[in-house]
């Protein structure tokens, strides 16, 4: 674990696994207020793709953004105004006052936070490491999400079923001060920052170009656009899984959500003791993967889906966390943000799609199909793309015997 060896680091790892862990409260809780104001699964993927939808249409502009700006002088922006969109959440349901309307006006609001968060943040974890740990700080990024996860969503389903989704969103408004006091406490001297570019005509397009003409990010960014979009829709199936399949309701999701997140735990601290991962390994973690989400969606009783949803989520994390590795090492520093914006497209600006698909899929077919369509999706990204991402592999072969 050598980049928690950087106190940076640490106080940025320590403080994200505090606030996600928030987060995943608040999306248990924000899954079962729309299922209680609607009861409809097609209303749940609206408005979880409602968050995620100005990521899709202005995510290559936060991207710029990022590598024009201090990320860290972002972050205090972004962070702060989720947590005051969190304690929103929770003033309005606190006081009856929160309408389906509501719901949607806050997600995009939080969603249009999104567009500069998740690029400044990603592309920041360059800044806290040396490039030679840069992998093993993606990784365990990726493995304090998966922590949260564990924690924010079972302690989001007992406390939902407890004492009410108000204290969900409460807790997590709350949770943001943990990544701001992180924040502060950094020492500057301490960073290894990025050049900023300046500001000229074209940097959007000159992003999406240099995508275009390196097939290293291209493939991968198409592999996690189709998985992100049909396969990364949990907060949409496991809560239509939980209440139309196996008859509970938020604490069953918690604990569904939760083992889901054990499952990547593990799968994180085993990806993080690894090296630079090969690409052709993206494409062995997408159809492993695939294949747990197929044995979720047929699980017959809620013993059998919970031991498939610990493969799922070693699977998710294996997947996730390779990908965002092989993008941040194959992007040059000067287009990190806007590749990672591109990740941020990819990964989370597909669910206006996805998320609609996987609802409408799980009210009309059946919740075990809004699994399906995901397993079927990461299998078959996995088995297409390993020819291409064979031949880089051998290609940087020969280049390093080469140097």
């Amino acid at each position: 674990m050598a980049s928690l060896s950087h106190r940076n680091y640490r106080l940025f790892f320590f403080g994200q696994l505090v606030s996600q862990g928030g987060t995943w409260m608040q999306t248990v809780a924000q899954s079962f207020l729309v299922l209680g104001l609607t009861h409809s699964g097609t209303q749940l993927g609206l408005t979880t793709a409602a968050r995620f939808l100005p990521v899709l249409l202005f995510g290559q502009a936060g991207g710029l953004f990022a590598d024009r700006a201090d990320k860290r002088r972002v972050l205090y922006v972004t962070q702060a105004s989720a947590g005051l969109l969190a304690a929103a959440f929770a003033v309005l349901t606190g006081t009856h006052e929160m309408r389906l309307w509501t719901v949607y006006v806050l997600a995009l609001a939080l969603g249009f936070v999104n567009v500069f968060d998740n690029p400044a943040r990603q592309s920041f974890i360059s800044e806290l490491v040396p490039p030679d740990d840069l992998p093993n700080a993606v990784t365990l990024n990726s493995v304090s999400m998966n922590i949260a996860r564990v924690f924010g969503a079972a302690l989001g389903g007992v406390v939902a079923a407890a004492f009410g989704l108000v204290l969900c969103f409460g807790l997590n408004a709350v949770s943001f001060g943990a990544v701001l006091a992180s924040l502060a406490v950094m020492r500057a001297a301490d960073l290894f920052p990025a050049r900023r570019i300046t500001r000229e005509p074209g940097q959007i397009r000159q992003g999406l170009r240099y995508v275009r003409g390196t097939p290293e990010l291209l493939i991968p960014l198409v592999m996690i656009a189709v998985i992100g979009a049909l396969a990364w829709e949990f907060p949409v199936s496991l809560p239509l899984m939980a209440s139309k399949v196996f008859g509970g309701g938020a604490a069953a999701y918690g604990v569904m959500a939760s083992v889901m997140g054990v499952g990547a735990v593990a799968g994180g601290l085993v990806a993080a003791g690894r090296g630079r991962p090969r690409a052709t390994a993206l494409c062995l973690s997408a159809i492993g993967w695939g294949i747990a989400i197929l044995l979720a969606a047929e699980a017959p009783t809620m013993p059998l889906e919970l031991a498939a949803l610990v493969f799922v989520g070693y699977g998710s994390i294996t997947f996730n966390s390779m990908a965002k590795t092989v993008l941040q090492l194959a992007a040059k520093p000067t287009m990190r943000g806007r590749v990672m914006a591109l990740w941020g497209l990819a990964w989370l600006g597909s669910t206006p799609i996805g998320g609609s698909i996987i609802g409408w899929i799980g009210q009309d077919a059946g919740a075990r199909w809004s699994l399906v369509v995901g397993g079927l999706a990461a299998l078959l990204s996995g088995l297409l793309a390993f020819p291409a991402l064979t031949r880089i592999d051998r290609r940087r072969a020969a280049e390093d015997r080469i140097s």
